[in-house]
């Protein structure tokens, strides 16, 4: 019997299993019919999230087709994640966190300039995290594409008008996703300090894989 809450309810044997600190980026291959489990180790953390096919340089998540394919603008248990060319990449198995962000982006130097001033225009961002872990797979800033952000909190305003606010997880609440196609997954462990989608304080996350 485990005393590992992170990997209660998991199928399969663990193949891989990281904590991904504060501030970094994570790349990791994943096969077809495993599952990726990311664990939001001490809450309120905003992981950014990108998927790319293994098999196709080209095949990449598309939030567009996601969204209008679920008729949501929040991915939430049961979501199923599409590429821009229209095929299942990864379903979200199950989720602790009511919903997550499909529209809020990735964090740059140059929105933070934009929101919180230019004193800001040096701190590192998602943008530069994206762009780290890609350049492993031989991808540049022209294969970035609008991201997921797994527990952050963006809510749409009765007037279309869009808010980051306090996230809505916990220590230890976890998101699931079952691969369905061989994906490579991207990861900004989100490094935002400015608002509260990290409680102004990024933390680690754990990336568990099984198979």
């Amino acid at each position: 019997m485990t005393t590992d809450p992170a990997i209660t309810g998991l199928s399969g044997t663990i193949i891989h299993d990281e904590i991904v600190p504060a501030r970094a980026p994570w790349l990791h291959h994943v096969a077809k019919g495993q599952t990726l489990r990311v664990v939001d180790v001490e809450g309120n953390q905003a992981v950014d999230f990108l998927i790319y096919s293994a098999a196709d340089d080209v095949e990449r998540y598309s939030a567009q087709d996601t969204v209008a394919a679920q008729g949501n603008l929040f991915l939430k248990t049961g979501s199923v994640l599409l590429s821009n060319e229209g095929r299942p990449m990864m379903t979200i198995t199950d989720t602790s966190v009511e919903y997550h962000d499909t529209i809020g982006g990735a964090c740059s130097c140059e929105s933070n300039t934009l929101r919180y001033g230019h004193h800001t225009k040096a701190q590192h961002a998602c943008v530069e995290n994206f762009l780290e872990a890609n350049l492993t797979e031989g991808r540049g800033k022209r294969d970035m594409v609008p991201n997921i952000n797994f527990f952050m909190n963006v809510p749409v305003e009765e007037d279309g008008s869009l808010g980051i606010v306090d996230g809505i997880s916990a220590p230890g609440l976890t998101v699931d996703l079952r691969a369905e196609m061989d994906v490579i997954v991207v990861v900004s462990n989100c490094p935002q300090i400015n608002n509260p989608c990290n409680a102004f304080n990024p933390t680690p996350v754990r990336m568990i894989v099984t198979a």
